[in-house]
Order: structure tokens, then C-alpha cells, then sequence
């Protein structure tokens, strides 16, 4: 074995986490020490996340009851290397020298481990942030007597393992409790903060929100403690937009509305791929005629009139990711949106990453009285017909057909509000007009006719 060079075994326990194992592997591959091996520990994920992980070279171990600390041990059980790497599947290498920096004090024998430092993602809740800032600061430390430990981003050599396995029967605090161990045992703790992880939650479970807003106030004007990961990068996130189209398609100016739908996303910097959602062959046929992709049919159960479009959408998800395809953001677009600005959709990506939403949807505001009528009332759910200028809200019309983009995860779970949710404002009127019948069809032909006759 090469001293100068050993191999590291690198840990990881997952469960549903999709929204972070492509990014934490990405780094954890690019990594300067290149002898490793990765073993994922993944505890029945019910999203993404072994899909996801497969596209690396990964080893993977399912286990159906979760003890972190048998989790560990069944994954060092499984790998090979002199060093061991515990990491978290929601914690990203900060750099390319996390790993080199970690694993650097191993060589000393009076060091039984080494753990480093976690920060909070910008959209981390203030909560999280103030826990992660506090705790995990810029010194290193070398702990004679502090036990602590924290295996989200920590290393130790497999001799010391074999001498100290974690405890399979504690459901928490493992690394705690095997800190004390190799502490009592006269081993040495490091704490270095030049290896660094984004990690996406904190340790502790004080509730104060305000408290913690105000103490990450303060921590995040302190120069140099706090730096956030870059958005991801669009130009490398596979994000795939869906046309749910029933029937055959409308023509406006000798072209289908899907034909002007499909062109529209072609001008997409970041859309890579579109799929037509379609009952109909002739539309299947046209989709694929003009660029897009059309692998198959949906049921006509899909078609009924009382179908909401998401139903569509999540179908069409689940057959895109049977095709062992996964998409990282999908964007939603009908048709019959004819005056849709072409670059209305990268507008709404840019907008869900540099804000760190999950879902963003296209929106107009509505200052009249919204009134809703229920089986025994009728009642007004905004401020109803005060004047605008009076009106301490606003209200909003979501329009889903106009543009949708979102994370797979809510929509796969019919969840979209429950995640962070944002809007994208429409200011034009013509932008959210909608061609649902022949009646709004004739009327849209008449006002192209009426812009052409302008030149």
C-alpha cells in the first residue's frame, strides 16, 4: 500500500436526497486525492437518489432499518481503505482540497480522528445558519478532552474502527459517544476548518427563529466567516420541459400552436430536452417532426376534461425517469399561450436558482374581489373591492399552463406548495392570454392579422 497515497473509503448514509447527491458527488470526485473508493449506505430512498448516484462510480448498500451508527459500520464492512471518510449525502465538499485536508492528521498515531468544518447553504434556515456558524469556526483545535465529533464530514483510520466500531444500538449522537470512547483512551480530536462541507441542516433544535435571525445578523457581517456555494450551474443541470397537449393542435399563422410552443424552447439556453405529452398520434408525429420528443402516448383516462394538468405532468415524469432519465428541473408549458415572451422560461429558471426556490410559477395580479362560492356559502378570500391603492396585500393568479418550473420532487408528490414557493409576475396582459377554444382562437388570428397590416 502507498503510504504516500493511500486509499480512502468514503461513506456515505442517504435517504431521500436527491436534491443534493449529484452535487455532493460531483465534488467529492473532483477531489485532489484521487485514490478513493465510494461507498453509499442508502437507507430505502423512495426519490431520485440511487438513480442519481449510479451515474458516478459508486458502490451502493441498502439497508431497510436505519441506526447511524450500524449504518457506518455496514459501510466500512463494505470498503477497503486505510482511511475512512464518514460524509453526510447532504453535505458538499466546499473545494477540491476537502478531502487532502481532512485526512492530512491521520498520520499522526495519537489521532484517533479528524473532523471538519460545516457551513450553511445561503437558503439554509436562519436556524441552521446560526448552529453551523457558531459551532464550526475558523480555528483548528486539537481536543484532549473534548469529546466531540460529528460524522457528517469526519475521518479516521480503520485500525482505530477496528479498536472503536460505532454503536449499533444508539439511534443518535453516535459520534458522540465514540468520541468519548477514543478520548478516554488517551486519542487526540482535530477539528480542521480547512476541510469544509456545505451542509444543508444544523444540529441543534432551539426554535427561536427571530433569536436565531438576529445571531446570524451578526455572523454573517463578520468578515471572512461566512461564504455561500455558487448557484448551480445552469449550463450543466439536465432540465427537460413538458408540453401536455390533448388532441391535435390549433393553427395560428400557418404553424401549430405546438410548433410555436417547441421553437419558443428551442431559444432556451438551458432547456436540454422537450417532451410533447400528447393522446393523440398526429401530434406525436408532429411533435417529432419539428425537434421535440414524443416516446409515447398518454392514456386517455389522462384526457378527460376533469384531469388537471399536473396529473399529466406527474405521469409524464414518471415515465421520463423510468427511461432512466433524470431530469434536475422541469419546466411546463401549454400551448395555447401564443404571446408567451420566448425568453419568459430562462427568466424563471434564473430566477429559481439565484433565489433557491423549489418551484416558481408564472403570475399575474388580480386587484379585483376574488370570491369563491362553497356548497353552503360565498364568501371573498382577498380584500375584496377595496381600492388598490388602499389594499394592504396583493393577489395573485397562478398560471401553470403559462409557465411552470420546478424541482422533481413536488410535483412528484403533488406537493408544490410545501416547498419554498415563488411566483414570476407578468406585467403584460397579452402574455397571459389563453387559446382554449375556437372562440379565443379567432380572436388571437385577428389581432396577428391586425399587427401584420402594421408593416
Amino acid at each position: 500500500m502507498n503510504s504516500q497515497n493511500p486509499l480512502v473509503s468514503i461513506i456515505i448514509r442517504t435517504k431521500n436526497e436527491e436534491r443534493w447527491i449529484s452535487s455532493c458527488l460531483q465534488s467529492v470526485f473532483n477531489q485532489t486525492h484521487k485514490n478513493i473508493e465510494v461507498i453509499i449506505v442508502d437507507n430505502l430512498s423512495t426519490d431520485m437518489t440511487v438513480k442519481k448516484a449510479k451515474e458516478f462510480s459508486v458502490k451502493i448498500i441498502t439497508i431497510k432499518e436505519f441506526l447511524p451508527g450500524k449504518s457506518i459500520n455496514d459501510g466500512i464492512k463494505a470498503s477497503k481503505g486505510k482511511y475512512i471518510v464518514c460524509l453526510s449525502g447532504h453535505c458538499v465538499p466546499t473545494n477540491e482540497n476537502w478531502l487532502s485536508n481532512l485526512i492530512n492528521d491521520l498520520k499522526n498515531e495519537e489521532v484517533a480522528g479528524v473532523y471538519g468544518r460545516q457551513q450553511p447553504f445561503s437558503y439554509s434556515s436562519d436556524l441552521d445558519k446560526r448552529d453551523l456558524l457558531t459551532v464550526f469556526g475558523l480555528d483548528k483545535k486539537i481536543q484532549k478532552k473534548d469529546s466531540f465529533f460529528h460524522n457528517a464530514n469526519s475521518a479516521f483510520r480503520r485500525e482505530i474502527w477496528n479498536k472503536f466500531p460505532f454503536d449499533e444500538k444508539v439511534s443518535n449522537i453516535e459520534d458522540r459517544v465514540w468520541g468519548q470512547q477514543v478520548i478516554d483512551s488517551n486519542y487526540n480530536i482535530i477539528y480542521e476548518p480547512e476541510a469544509s462541507v456545505f451542509h444543508w441542516h444544523g444540529i441543534h433544535h432551539d426554535s427561536n427563529l427571530t433569536r436565531a435571525s438576529n445571531v446570524v445578523n451578526v455572523l454573517e457581517s463578520i468578515k471572512g466567516l461566512v461564504s455561500y456555494p455558487k448557484n448551480e450551474s445552469l449550463d450543466k443541470m439536465n432540465i427537460t420541459a413538458i408540453i401536455p397537449i390533448k388532441g391535435e393542435s390549433f393553427f395560428v399563422n400557418n404553424k401549430t400552436l405546438v410548433e410555436h410552443t417547441v421553437n419558443s424552447i428551442k431559444k432556451s439556453k438551458y432547456v436540454k430536452e422537450i417532451i410533447v405529452s400528447t393522446d393523440n398520434p398526429n401530434t406525436s408525429k408532429l411533435a417529432k417532426k419539428i425537434g421535440a420528443k414524443a416516446p409515447f402516448l398518454r392514456p386517455p383516462e389522462l384526457s378527460k376534461n376533469y384531469v388537471d394538468i399536473l396529473d399529466v405532468v406527474r405521469f409524464t415524469l414518471d415515465q421520463i425517469e423510468k427511461n432512466n432519465q433524470s431530469p434536475e428541473l422541469v419546466v411546463v408549458l401549454q400551448e395555447g399561450y401564443f404571446f408567451r415572451n420566448s425568453n419568459l422560461i430562462d427568466q424563471m429558471i434564473e430566477k429559481l436558482i439565484n433565489e433557491e426556490l423549489d418551484t416558481i410559477i408564472a403570475a399575474v395580479e388580480e386587484n379585483r374581489g376574488i370570491i369563491v362560492q362553497e356548497e353552503e356559502s360565498t364568501h371573498i378570500v382577498n380584500e375584496g373591492f377595496v381600492p388598490k391603492k388602499l389594499k394592504k396585500s396583493k393577489s395573485f393568479i397562478g398560471l401553470v399552463g403559462l409557465g411552470l418550473v420546478s424541482r422533481p420532487m413536488p410535483l412528484r408528490n403533488n406537493s408544490l406548495g410545501s416547498g419554498k414557493f415563488g411566483f414570476y409576475e407578468i406585467n403584460d396582459p397579452l402574455v397571459s392570454y389563453e387559446i382554449k377554444d375556437a372562440t379565443s382562437l379567432e380572436i388571437v388570428k385577428n389581432m396577428t392579422n391586425l399587427e401584420n397590416e402594421k408593416y
